[in-house]
């Protein structure tokens, strides 16, 4: 009874011109891991117009923060929004497996589900104001390439990855830095929604595998609006052995079971 009336009730506000979508979670239980694993530096790829920089900084993060971003438009606000933050850079490149440039596929909805990969039609259809418009060639690089550019010695580094299905080139391009990375975030489709893009079991698989980390949550993610079911959520992985402990009184009390 409930969900009938709330779909009326979006479909009646949609004639509007009103969209009514969930409200996204804080990042406070990520912040909180980071600060467990003594993080101190966060890799933002495919940061766009720095809203997942933006949540760390609410949720209490305050270690620094590198945003990729190759668009020129979102990385105008990008920079805006990074100006006023000493310890927040952007650099204007995508990151991949190879140096050089490529063609971007531009969404329509500004940036957010643009991707070197090719949309499928079950991410059009959920989401039709993401439908590719054009493309633009963009530069990119590997991380190993630009590692000691952007880490100094001793960082305990984690990396965020929303780049729309190219999450194993971005991986690929670490090389044997890999085993430098503490933690990642990624974005994991769990049904098909970018031509080559690997899917959830895959990406989780690479994760533990290839860098060695630990599954520490998930995070809901892209839904389909027509049936509500999820379409991708995010993985935060980090390295298990490299956690303070938790003290005392961090720890809480087993519940004691009813008689």
């Amino acid at each position: 009874m409930i969900t009938t009336l709330l779909r009326r009730l979006r479909r009646a506000v949609r004639r509007l011109g009103v969209d009514v979508v969930r409200h996204r979670p804080g990042g406070h239980e990520l912040v909180r891991l980071l600060a467990r694993y003594e993080i101190d530096l966060v890799l933002d790829v495919g940061a766009h117009r720095g809203d997942f920089g933006t949540l760390l900084r609410e949720a209490g993060y305050r270690g620094r923060i590198v945003s990729f971003e190759p668009l020129r438009e979102p990385r105008a606000e990008l920079r805006h929004r990074a100006a006023l933050d000493d310890t927040w850079s952007v650099l204007p490149y995508a990151l991949g497996d190879r140096t050089g440039t490529a063609p971007l596929n531009i969404s329509g909805n500004a940036g957010p589900a643009s991707s070197f990969l090719p949309m499928l039609p079950r991410h059009r259809a959920a989401a039709p104001r993401t439908a590719y418009t054009g493309d633009v060639i963009v530069e990119t690089r590997r991380l190993d390439e630009v590692w000691e550019q952007v880490t100094a010695p001793g960082e305990r580094v984690f990396l965020a990855l929303d780049v729309q299905g190219y999450e194993a080139q971005v991986l690929d391009g670490a090389g044997e830095l890999a085993d430098e990375i503490c933690g990642v975030r990624i974005g994991a489709p769990l049904v098909p929604l970018f031509e080559g893009g690997r899917l959830f079991d895959e990406l989780l698989a690479l994760a533990r595998e290839r860098l060695g980390l630990t599954l520490m949550s998930l995070e809901p993610g892209f839904t389909d609006p027509r049936e509500g079911r999820m379409l991708q959520c995010a993985l935060v992985l980090l390295r298990e052995d490299a956690a303070e402990p938790l003290g005392a009184s961090e720890l809480v009390p087993a519940q004691a079971a009813p008689a």
